[in-house]
């Protein structure tokens, strides 16, 4: 696990050079700084969802309202996002999201493992540009790739953190 760069600041100055106001998210303890940092900025809110989907209409809903958002989630929750991307690519509206990856090698939780594999391939099926960021140092930029393509091209884009980022968790069976 790399942990010399903080990447949770490079994607919170990416939510503020981009006026993104709003993170929709299902909280993931790697998530954690960078939901911290929103939660402290008085023009950031963040809507606390209990399911990943519901992230994806709200994300349109507020584009279609004037303003910007992003979604971020783990990777267990992609899959329940399959039919909801359907919105973002008929709407022709941005829908940046930040995944944290799980099922990787080391992987304690055997229920992480089959979406963790099939998150990337997946999203890339239901139209979604990806982008896996593999060291600390990338997770910004690609962030801010990710959201630049995102409101360009008016399409779903997602930035995979991958678990040699964020860590293995271990638990006890």
């Amino acid at each position: 696990m790399t942990k010399t760069h903080d990447w949770s600041s490079d994607v919170f100055g990416v939510i503020q050079s981009h006026r993104i106001t709003t993170i929709a998210t299902v909280p993931d303890a790697g998530l954690t700084r960078v939901l911290k940092l929103c939660n402290d900025d008085p023009k950031r809110r963040i809507v606390t969802l209990t399911s990943e989907q519901e992230g994806i209409g709200l994300i349109v809903g507020l584009w279609l309202g004037g303003q910007r958002g992003a979604l971020f989630m783990q990777s267990s929750g992609t899959g329940n996002c399959i039919n909801a991307l359907s919105l973002p690519a008929n709407a022709h509206a941005p829908c940046p999201m930040l995944i944290t990856m799980r099922g990787d090698t080391g992987e304690g939780n055997p229920w992480q493992v089959p979406m963790g594999r099939a998150a990337e391939t997946t999203l890339r099926a239901m139209g979604v540009t990806c982008y896996l960021a593999e060291r600390t140092e990338d997770v910004g930029r690609l962030f801010h790739t990710a959201v630049d393509m995102a409101l360009a091209d008016r399409k779903a884009t997602a930035v995979l953190v991958s678990q040699q980022i964020i860590g293995v968790k271990h638990f006890k069976q």
